[in-house]
């Protein structure tokens, strides 16, 4: 009895690394699969992403911080300390046409989509602007949107408004929005036109003033009869027309 006992010994020994064995290649691709979610494949400090299309400067995007995430089942370049995003325009000038800034992004390189939170600036290059906490960007739509209340000042400060949620393409042209959730202030700026001719007319007056205090001056000193007033140095005397005489017109009849 004792042989057959240490007979099955070996046998459920190697019964027992089989399944051990078995266990554990069973477990090992859930293990690598979080892994790769979660492991950094680049970083980057100080790093200056730009991007072209035809030859021609589209964005630049600069941070101080980028993280990769490449082996991720949707791969992804994150900002955890911000970005500055700078769009050109696509004439032949190709000048600065929005700028961008927040305190966090994130991009997934697939859809080729943006997103970015906390404190986000955009100014157009016609002075509209554009305040709101997060912000999504579509890069194969050229479509832009929020969620969230945003502050929207117009051209030259001429109306800023708060909105619920908005939606515009990227060049920031078209802006629609659910609702208006704060009333629109105007602050309408002098043209440099109006300007020149308020003073203009406060120059006239100036001068008004200073003549009818002259004239007054004058009467004054000479016992109240007005005197006749002064020939401006570019007035030219008109030459004297004679009267003809009666005997004269009488042979002319």
């Amino acid at each position: 009895m004792l042989r057959s006992t240490f007979r099955h010994i070996p046998i459920a020994l190697l019964l027992t690394g089989s399944a051990i064995f078995l266990f554990s290649c069973g477990s090992k691709p859930a293990e690598a699969e979080h892994d790769d979610e979660s492991l950094m494949t680049d970083y980057s400090e100080d790093l200056t992403i730009s991007e072209t299309e035809n030859g021609r400067l589209r964005y630049v995007v600069k941070t101080p911080l980028s993280e990769s995430y490449t082996l991720a089942r949707e791969p992804y370049r994150e900002f955890r300390r911000g970005v500055d995003v700078v769009t050109y325009r696509s004439d032949s000038v190709g000048g600065v046409d929005v700028t961008l800034t927040a305190n966090y992004a994130i991009h997934y390189e697939k859809r080729r989509l943006w997103e970015a939170k906390g404190n986000v600036v955009i100014k157009k290059s016609d002075g509209r602007e554009v305040y709101t906490q997060q912000l999504f960007w579509n890069e194969k739509t050229g479509r832009v949107w929020s969620n969230v209340d945003t502050r929207i000042v117009e051209e030259g400060g001429r109306g800023s408004y708060v909105v619920e949620g908005f939606e515009s393409d990227d060049r920031f042209r078209e802006l629609s929005f659910r609702k208006i959730k704060g009333r629109m202030l105007l602050n309408v700026e002098p043209t440099q036109q109006s300007d020149s001719a308020r003073r203009e007319s406060a120059r006239r007056d100036s001068v008004r003033k200073a003549q009818e205090s002259d004239r007054k001056e004058r009467l004054r000193n000479a016992g109240g009869k007005p005197n006749p007033p002064a020939a401006r140095s570019d007035d030219k005397p008109q030459p004297l027309r004679r009267r003809p005489e009666a005997k004269e017109i009488r042979k002319k009849l």
